[in-house]
């Protein structure tokens, strides 16, 4: 018992990750500190790379005239419609083949050959279908979200344990009582997981579909600045994207932390 006791130990402390944020904070700031040296001195054109302060800058002049909150506000309903309706479908179409064998016969194949083409082609169809409006970009971003939000949910629904489906199923639940209580809790951290690849998938299908089919968006602000050789309005839409990207991932990975707490136990 006490070898067992110490290789759980061992295996404990070896699986759990210190935290080093003074080491995260030290990198980012170390990065920031050389781009604004390498500006400074005339190492890089303003041209081709602008000071973080200039973008800071032209972030503030953008916020207070209220251009950015435009911006952002379009690019934010887009991107919260398209990735709740593809997260909910993704999520229902996973569990339904992964529960039902007849389900899993249909709408794996169809997965299958639908999920390699890229969905960002199928945006003029979208608009051709759905017009120039903001259907057809949530459509594509939902699209976007549905296949790995499909695929980590069925994956996750087939690695339930057998034995707790059988011991439920002994105490008389119903197939959707052993859903709601045995399989999607399993399943929860491949669900998280499908969250974070389609929150990703999600930013770069929404900057795709701006910059096509858009007169506002971080997208279109980007690709407009980008014509008119604006680097700092330019940087400062892929600042705004790459903070959704974090602020994205953190608000998942907290959410990830209350619902599978057992996960994150030391």
């Amino acid at each position: 018992m006490a070898v067992e006791r110490v290789a759980a130990r061992d295996r404990a402390a070896f699986l759990r990750r210190a935290d080093h944020r003074l080491l995260r904070v030290g990198a980012l700031a170390g990065l920031l500190v050389l781009w604004e040296a390498l500006t400074r001195v005339g190492i890089i054109p303003a041209l081709f790379l602008p000071s973080p302060l200039g973008v800071i800058r032209e972030l503030g002049e953008m916020a207070a005239s209220g251009q950015l909150i435009v911006h952002l506000g379009a690019s934010l309903r887009r991107l919260l419609l398209g990735f709740a309706l593809g997260a909910v479908a993704g999520v229902v179409v996973g569990v339904v083949t992964g529960f039902f064998s007849r389900a899993e016969a249909v709408g794996q194949p169809l997965i299958a050959a639908t999920f390699p083409i890229p969905k960002i082609a199928l945006l003029p169809l979208l608009i051709l279908w759905l017009g120039l409006g903001e259907p057809s970009k949530v459509a594509v971003i939902a699209l976007g979200v549905f296949f790995p939000m499909a695929i980590n949910t069925y994956a996750g629904v087939r690695e339930a344990d057998p034995l707790l489906v059988r011991a439920a199923v002994a105490f008389g639940a119903g197939r959707w009582s052993v859903i709601r209580k045995v399989i999607l809790p399993s399943a929860l951290p491949m669900i998280f997981a499908g969250l974070k690849l389609g929150a990703g998938t999600a930013l770069l299908l929404l900057v795709a579909a701006e910059m096509i089919a858009a007169d506002s968006g971080i997208g279109f602000l980007v690709l407009h600045a980008g014509n008119i050789m604006d680097t700092t309005k330019l940087m400062v839409g892929i600042v705004c994207l790459s903070l959704l990207g974090v602020l994205s991932h953190w608000l998942l990975t907290r959410g990830e932390r209350l619902a599978v707490p057992w996960r994150h136990t030391s």
